[in-house]
């Protein structure tokens, strides 16, 4: 099984921003990187009039698209309820690292992508499995290690010895 860890925040806090900065990185350390990316219950990477929504429109359970260069599979829930972290990851390729943007309720450990100036509260008062902050600045009252936002590099390493790579 591959090994988690996660970006978790606000929305607006920049983990996207980050995760783009560090699947590089670690890829230029040799790992191999995956991603899982919780999105609101409404989604949809299809459109009406391709085929494949017609697949799904009509009742198919899943429609997996393919081509040279990639494939998707897209998985209709109908009645069933909502998959389990195991039942998502068992679907994906054994990687090196899956790094988590979102999905809170997952037991992995994570760092929280914080920023003033979005308004909102820290997340990591009430969710210990928050090993760290990352943040623009030094973060009032954390009792966690804080690593400085735009230093990918050090978030890297932090992440790395947390998964014990």
């Amino acid at each position: 099984m591959s090994t988690l860890f996660g970006l978790t925040g606000h929305s607006g806090s920049g983990k996207t921003t980050l995760m783009l900065k560090l699947i590089p990185l670690l890829k230029a350390r040799g790992l191999t990187v995956s991603t899982v990316k919780q999105a609101n219950a409404g989604f949809d990477i299809d459109k009406p009039g391709k085929d494949s929504f017609e697949h799904r429109s009509a009742g198919a359970c899943e429609v997996l698209v393919a081509s040279a260069k990639r494939w998707a599979l897209m998985h209709e829930y109908r009645d069933q309820p909502e998959f389990t972290m195991d039942q998502l990851l068992a679907r994906m390729s054994p990687v090196d690292l899956v790094l988590v943007e979102g999905f809170r309720r997952w037991d992995h450990p994570r760092l929280e992508v914080w920023r003033p100036e979005i308004g909102k509260p820290p997340m990591f008062p009430d969710d210990p499995l928050v090993v760290a902050v990352a943040s623009t600045g030094p973060v009032s009252g954390c009792d966690r290690p804080w690593l400085a936002l735009d230093d990918a590099e050090s978030i890297v390493e932090f992440i790395l010895t947390q998964v014990g790579r």
